[in-house]
């Protein structure tokens, strides 16, 4: 699985939208659209902040393994 579309599996999986993202990260709907389909990339800020809110750590949410570890 790519990344960007961990980033759209998770939102679904937690039944959000596109717009609570956006809101959570003080940006666009437009914006979560191109990091949700690998147009462009996100700052490490924003993967820093959804790994908080998704109680996942940065390497599941990156792609870098496929197994979800919480953050402690």
């Amino acid at each position: 699985m790519n990344y960007y579309e961990r980033l759209k599996d998770l939102r679904e999986d937690k039944d959000l939208t596109q717009a609570d993202i956006a809101k959570l990260l003080e940006t666009t709907r437009q914006q979560i659209s191109k990091w949700e389909t690998g147009v462009q990339m996100m700052g490490v800020d924003k993967y820093i902040k959804l790994a908080h809110f998704y109680n996942v750590s940065l390497d599941y949410l990156l792609g870098v393994t496929d197994t979800p570890r919480k953050l402690k």
